[in-house]
């Protein structure tokens, strides 16, 4: 089988990011072959360059207008996208178009912490506040719904009482670094070999 083409679309830092693309760097099956971001000063393009991958900056009205992010997608031969801490709401011909072929990382346990303006610390901030006793990572299909789709995997951790904001973040972020690629492999290559 040839090698199945992915785009990562990312709004910041890009750990997540830099962490598939360096998971898949000697794949045969499954390769980044583009990076794409609403932000032109975020780090997650550096970080992408750096790899050698390419990068594409996409404006609002760009990922609203099919006539241009459909082409854009086409001419690198995306078969699958990974969305990686992207904060722009996905418009509805681009989940049809890749529909069971785009995924979302979540950095809490949904349906709990999730929706609009549910991002980043925000998210660890409601934790800490609601007192949990565990948090986690949720890898979902993306649908219509902000962080709404139906769930693939999550992964927990424990939470104590002397936990702070910034140490829960740090527990989720382990999560995500140790489980993200392995899921979206496992996911891409379900999909993409129907």
């Amino acid at each position: 089988m040839s090698t199945i083409n992915i785009a990562i679309f990312a709004s910041g830092n890009g750990t997540n990011c830099e962490n598939i693309i360096r998971y898949f760097k000697n794949s045969e099956t499954i390769r980044v072959a583009l990076v794409v971001s609403d932000k032109s000063r975020a780090y997650v393009l550096q970080r992408a360059e750096r790899l050698q991958i390419e990068t594409r900056i996409i404006s609002k009205a760009d990922l609203s207008n099919a006539e241009i992010l459909l082409p854009l997608l086409r001419d690198f031969d995306i078969q699958f996208i990974v969305l990686a801490g992207f904060l722009q709401m996905i418009p509805a011909y681009l989940i049809r178009r890749y529909r069971r072929k785009m995924i979302n990382i979540h950095p809490s346990l949904l349906p709990k912490f999730g929706g609009k303006g549910m991002y980043g610390i925000h998210v660890h901030e409601a934790v800490f506040m609601a007192r949990e006793k565990e948090t986690g990572m949720t890898v979902h299909w993306v649908s219509e719904q902000c962080d709404g789709g139906e769930i693939i995997a999550q992964y927990k951790t424990p939470l104590s009482s002397s936990d702070t904001i910034e140490t829960i973040a740090a527990k989720e972020h382990e999560l995500e670094m140790a489980y993200f690629p392995k899921v979206v492999e496992s996911v891409v290559l379900d999909s993409c070999r129907l």
